[in-house]
């Protein structure tokens, strides 16, 4: 056994199934390795991708996901994937080669410091040094990756060490770090004083966000919140916490979230965050959320407690562990009034202003198709305008809406979709994003079509990069600049270029019989939708 089959008897052990990679001369021993195991190993076409991918993936499978580059620009093409990862604390072992040990510092072709590139978006990286540490190197990185807040480690590996002999394969059956100890069980007196602070307020609210759906608490916060009659609200990463249709959820808040669900944060005596980091996207305003109500923050990095705002009740731990305990205690309290005053703000909310109708309404077809989708759908997201309608307007029941909230990377959508899709094969998977976005990653159908991933892609298409016409519009007096995607190809003829199905949407005549038929279409499919170039979020 050498360093290369090591590796990849790491990954068996670690109950890895699909990875997903491109080779190089740097990680060709390892990727020659592969062949001998039922590890599936994807070529995505470019770097990048194969983080956003793996993303996708573990995001579904609640795995850790895997992905694969060679040293050099292999490797520093992956950095984006990796800090968009570390942005939303999705766990990824992240595996680049390098050049020969005895050539590191020396300017070797293709030699690029990648432990040290990465390190503002990684919990932890290694560069390994001696082929005998590997079993423990891999074994602490799906550890840290998937414990506590979760997030990219990246474990660069020489060229030699992958080469170099092992004699003894032991793969540890536990890891333990001195440094290293995540909470995960919260403290009892302060669940104690959270319950306390329930039975005395009268206008609480739950603000839920992706560390929810990180936790797989989805089920223990919809019991809490029905227990005692508390609505919820969510960040963007936190939609799909709470279905659509729960008459206790009240919508995203922040810039571009609901006039109601804001107003219900604004209002309230009581909110309790929950997995949340208090970003400037949902809380634009941090000292509004303390200004006259008890702030509660549950999450499992102390480091986001207190650091945007200092709650009243800070809660540390694993956001599932925390339920089961809550669970155990009790309040009576009666907040029926409450609920009826956001229902009257829901009521009163204004109604967006139609597009014209020439065009398809991007926020009433998102409704349309995500309402027609299956029940345990999922639907990726990418960044721009068709990310505000899709928070906006997207229809959540028991499936995940993903998207890349922190970092807020074009590009994300289409290789994430062919993560998730790989993680649940059974799954209806969509993929939403305007034309510019699609262009970041449309090199990634190649790949869909060689492993059999049938995903289906909906391009709105306006011709600029709208939200940034949009905001240069506002801002600018519509002095528009850089933002004219004149020159963009003919849609169709990508999708017969790789041979997928296609249609193109040119306005809402006949939107739900068609939407019907392209959702019962078996194979993967390009529908361009054509959509006001002056049209915005609001």
């Amino acid at each position: 056994m050498n360093g290369a089959d090591a590796i990849v008897k790491c990954l068996e052990k670690e109950g890895v199934e699909v990875l997903f990679g491109y080779p190089g001369v740097a990680i060709c021993p390892f990727f020659n390795s592969i062949l001998d195991t039922n590890i599936e190993a994807i070529l995505v076409r470019t770097e990048q991708n194969a983080a956003h991918a793996a993303n996708g993936y573990a995001r579904v499978s609640g795995k850790v996901g895997v992905c694969v580059a060679t040293s050099g620009p292999g490797a520093t093409n992956l950095i984006t994937g990796i800090a968009t990862a570390y942005a939303d604390s999705i766990p990824l072992v992240c595996i680049t080669g390098q050049v020969e040990s005895k050539l590191l510092g020396y300017d070797t072709f293709q030699e690029a410091d990648i432990t040290g590139a990465v390190e503002s978006f990684v919990k932890y990286s290694y560069l390994v040094r001696d082929v005998k540490d590997i079993p423990k190197i891999f074994k602490e990185a799906f550890h840290i990756a998937s414990t506590g807040r979760k997030g990219p480690v990246l474990i660069d590996i020489p060229s030699d060490i992958q080469n170099a002999a092992i004699s003894k394969f032991e793969y540890p059956e536990e890891v333990n770090l001195r440094t290293y100890k995540p909470t995960v069980k919260g403290h009892a007196v302060q669940i104690k004083k959270v319950m306390n602070e329930l039975s005395k307020c009268q206008k609480p609210i739950i603000c839920a966000g992706g560390g929810v759906m990180l936790s797989d608490a989805r089920e223990e916060l919809r019991a809490f919140a029905h227990k005692y009659n508390i609505p919820v609200v969510s960040t963007l990463m936190g939609i799909s916490a709470m279905s659509s249709d729960d008459p206790l959820y009240f919508g995203m808040v922040g810039n571009n979230g609901k006039y109601y669900a804001n107003k219900a944060m604004n209002e309230s005596d009581l909110l309790i965050m929950i997995g949340a980091r208090v970003a400037d996207r949902a809380v634009s305003q941090p000292d509004l959320i303390t200004n006259n109500k008890v702030l509660i923050h549950i999450d499992v990095d102390p480091a986001e407690i207190g650091k945007q705002v200092g709650p009243h009740i800070p809660l540390v731990g694993d956001i599932k562990t925390i339920f089961e305990d809550i669970e155990k205690e009790s309040f009576e309290n009666n907040f029926s009034d409450w609920v009826n005053t956001l229902y009257s703000y829901k009521e009163k909310a204004p109604k967006r202003k139609a597009p014209s109708a020439e065009y398809v309404d991007p926020a009433e077809f998102i409704r349309i198709l995500s309402e027609k989708m299956d029940t345990d759908a999922i639907y990726v997201a990418d960044v721009g305008q068709n990310q505000m309608w899709s928070c906006g307007y997207y229809i959540s029941k028991n499936g995940r809406f993903l998207t890349s909230g922190g970092m807020g990377t074009m590009g994300y959508s289409i290789p994430a979709a062919m993560g998730a899709k790989k993680a649940c094969n059974d799954k209806q998977v969509i993929a939403v994003c305007g034309d510019g976005s699609f262009q970041m990653s449309f090199m990634e159908l190649a790949t869909m079509q060689q492993y059999d991933i049938p995903t289906k892609i909906f391009i709105f298409h306006n011709g600029y990069l709208g939200l940034v016409r949009e905001y240069q519009h506002k801002t600018y007096k519509a002095n528009y600049s850089v933002v004219d995607l004149s020159g963009s190809p003919e849609f169709s003829y990508i999708a017969k270029a790789y041979n997928m199905g296609f249609k193109k949407l040119e306005n809402m005549d006949g939107i739900e019989k068609n939407i019907d038929e392209i959702l019962a279409e078996d194979g993967p499919m390009l529908i361009e939708v054509m959509i006001d170039p002056m049209d915005t979020v609001k």
